[in-house]
């Protein structure tokens, strides 16, 4: 089997695993299901994932950015900073009118391609935003120009994900169950990856009065 350093070499693993020569042809159509189904699941959004952005409130709404997936975090740029919790629409629009009054935003939802605020902008703030945006997908990485994260990090990921993808393909293959449990098990390790790292760093220090 090939050795998994690059887009390219992913198709040429998966293939390895392949009965029929015939269905080679399908491989990146599998690679693709695979990771689009990845990133549509919020539990797979991880720190590589992670985007910032410093923006301006403008006539009371801020653009969704480009290829966004979720929010993690937003504030009010100041001196203090205002942290912007998340809230429903619906529920923004009944607490906060718009025309009614107005002042700092302390609420922060998503209308269509804005955000939007509650209290309704009295003025034209900054805001910061940190959110997950859908990494540059495997195949533009064909031509190996770079080294995708899921190919350094996880590469049984992808071999294994795609090769489930396959499955309707292969009829009785007694493999697929062994490919779902390897799947599983690295989905699990890079899951609990991501968490480790939320919380990675020096210990918590005890603070003495």
């Amino acid at each position: 089997m090939a050795v998994i350093t690059s887009y390219t070499t992913l198709l040429t693993a998966v293939a390895d695993f392949l009965p029929r020569s015939e269905l080679t042809l399908f491989v990146p159509n599998w690679v693709q299901s695979w990771e689009e189904r990845f990133y549509r699941n919020p539990k797979n959004f991880g720190r590589w994932m992670e985007v910032s952005a410093d923006l301006t409130i403008a006539s009371d709404v801020v653009a969704v950015p480009g290829a966004y997936l979720g929010l993690k975090y937003a504030y009010v740029v100041g001196a203090p900073s205002a942290r912007l919790d998340r809230m429903s629409l619906n529920q923004l629009y009944g607490t906060y009118p718009r025309g009614g009054p107005d002042g700092t935003p302390v609420w922060i939802s998503r209308e269509a391609s804005n955000f939007v605020f509650g209290p309704e902008p009295d003025f034209a703030y900054d805001i910061h935003i940190v959110y997950w945006a859908k990494p540059t997908v495997l195949r533009s990485f064909a031509a190996d120009a770079a080294a995708h994260w899921i190919i350094v990090n996880a590469p049984d990921l992808a071999l294994y994900g795609a090769l489930i993808e396959a499955s309707p393909f292969l009829g009785a293959d007694a493999r697929i169950l062994t490919w779902g449990g390897l799947y599983e098990t690295a989905l699990a390790d890079y899951r609990q990856l991501q968490r480790e790292e939320d919380v990675s760093g020096s210990p918590i220090q005890e603070v003495l009065a």
